[in-house]
């Protein structure tokens, strides 16, 4: 008998995607059944993949055979948060020792960390995060401190993870000798041209083995974990060029200039551009009002007809009654259909109410609000995409350096699925001031606005709140 038992653990060891059929009575697919095999020869494994595959899973059951089949295994498990980390590869590893009455019986989870019974201060796993304000040091130190003849490190959501982070786990490597066994296992969606994913898959691929993992409905080793018909939606809405779709359905990397919002030439380009009052005929005047939040920034109102941006107003120092005064004389001389106003923490809720209480009827955005298009992380990502989208189909651009600037200073990522435009106070440190040009100017993209009328008078209902039929990918 324990004969037996020796032998199915050897074999497990040998074999995880036999321990996966054994222990948890399912059968992996295709892709998942390649990590496993590959994984007890490999010492650097990497996991490139669509939207949805299972690829957390796969980790899980890596994490619950190393555990089970080495002796006194440590084990070092982080993610791109704590509490991706937390929902995720922890939630996992809890999820599957519900299936198996031997690692209930052996092992015990808790919230960071999870040992063997009889073994608890020699042979366990530990959920460990990093510092995002921190130096590469402080960094590198998330996987530090692991010294056993068995390690495994695992890194869920790899593709914003620092480099740094993974330094430690290289260093374990070294102790690869004779018995010795050392492990990295990474996964992640390929949505940043660097760090650990994208470096693996590319430059170091030598190095590593690499399972790219699609959701292409005419790939046959596609998983099955994905819905064919959802995938070809996408791919017959955006394209099969897109981004979103690269990332999320084929599991590749997007272009290389993925991260720059716009670049310095096209912003350029826009302010040598003129527009004819023929081409503005019957389109909507708008005004966005960017409100400061600090004495040393400043509020801005932008005015924007069709294809055409004119100078902005900047005052500096002035409070809600002033600001709401010289909005309304704005609002006048220019004859706006409709006013947006930056209400992000209440700070232009004076101005909202002063410019009520004078007759008009701001619309107030919250930058940090719902995008109407659900692809982005909130309204102020959503805004400045299409305020870049604009400039590349003919937008003409006052003469405006500090706009330039800033513009060519946002950059964007993927939170999970979604796009985001780092923040503000991320522009204000590369930059050394807050973008309220680019944002003034965005605001004017808040919402639809109805076009005027024949005659060119303003529309008796113009803001449209409804989410419109546009592809935010195409500026992509």
């Amino acid at each position: 008998m324990e004969l037996s038992a020796a032998s199915r653990i050897r074999e497990w060891r040998e074999r995880p995607d036999v321990f996966v059929r054994d222990v948890f009575g399912i059968e992996p697919d295709a892709w998942q059944v390649d990590v496993l095999q590959a994984f007890p020869t490999t010492p650097r494994t990497a996991m490139n993949a669509c939207k949805g595959p299972g690829k957390t899973s796969t980790l899980a059951w890596l994490a619950w055979n190393f555990l089970l089949t080495r002796l006194h295994p440590k084990i070092a498990a982080t993610s791109i948060t704590a509490d991706n980390l937390s929902d995720g590869l922890w939630t996992e590893m809890a999820k599957w020792q519900a299936r198996s009455d031997l690692l209930q019986a052996t092992f015990q989870w808790t919230k960071t960390r999870i040992f063997a019974k009889d073994h608890p201060e020699t042979w366990w796993m530990s959920a460990r995060t990093w510092p995002r304000s921190g130096s590469k040091d402080q960094q590198a130190d998330t996987l530090a401190g692991l010294h056993a003849d068995n390690l495994l490190f695992l890194i869920d959501e790899a593709g914003g993870i620092p480099d740094a982070v993974l330094a430690a786990g290289e260093a374990g490597l070294a102790n690869t000798v004779g018995e010795n066994e050392a492990h990295i296992v990474i996964a992640g969606n390929p949505t940043h041209l660097e760090g650990p994913l994208y470096r693996a898959a590319t430059s170091e691929r030598h190095l590593w083995k690499v399972v790219e993992i699609t959701a292409d409905p005419d790939d046959p080793k596609r998983t099955p974990r994905v819905s064919a018909q959802w995938a070809r939606e996408q791919i017959e809405k955006w394209g099969r060029d897109n981004p979103w779709v690269l990332v999320n359905v084929f599991g590749k990397f997007p272009p290389a200039s993925i991260n720059a919002l716009i670049g310095p030439d096209e912003v350029r380009a826009a302010m040598e551009r003129t527009a004819s009052p023929q081409m503005l005929r019957g389109l909507p005047k708008i005004l966005g009002v960017d409100v400061a939040r600090e004495g040393t920034d400043a509020s801005v109102i932008y005015k924007r007809q069709g294809r055409a941006a004119f100078a902005p107003i900047v005052m500096r120092n002035v409070d809600g009654l002033q600001g709401a005064g010289r909005t309304t004389q704005e609002w006048g001389d220019f004859d706006a259909d409709a006013c947006f106003v930056d209400n992000t923490g209440g700070f232009g809720a004076s101005w909202i109410d002063q410019l009520r209480v004078l007759g008009r009827n701001p619309t107030p955005v919250h930058f940090a609000g719902k995008a109407t298009n659900e692809r982005y992380v909130n309204k102020r990502s959503e805004m400045l995409f299409e305020a870049a989208q604009w400039v590349r189909s003919g937008g003409c651009l006052p003469n405006d350096p500090l706009l330039l600037g800033e513009m060519v200073a946002s950059e964007y990522f993927f939170r999970g699925d979604k796009i985001a435009v780092i923040e503000k106070d991320q522009v204000k440190a590369k930059i050394g001031r807050s973008p309220d040009h680019f944002d003034a100017l965005a605001l004017t993209f808040a919402y639809p606005v109805a076009p005027r009328d024949a005659a060119g008078q303003p529309a008796s209902a113009t803001v449209s709140m409804q989410q419109q039929p546009y592809d935010p990918y195409s500026r992509l």
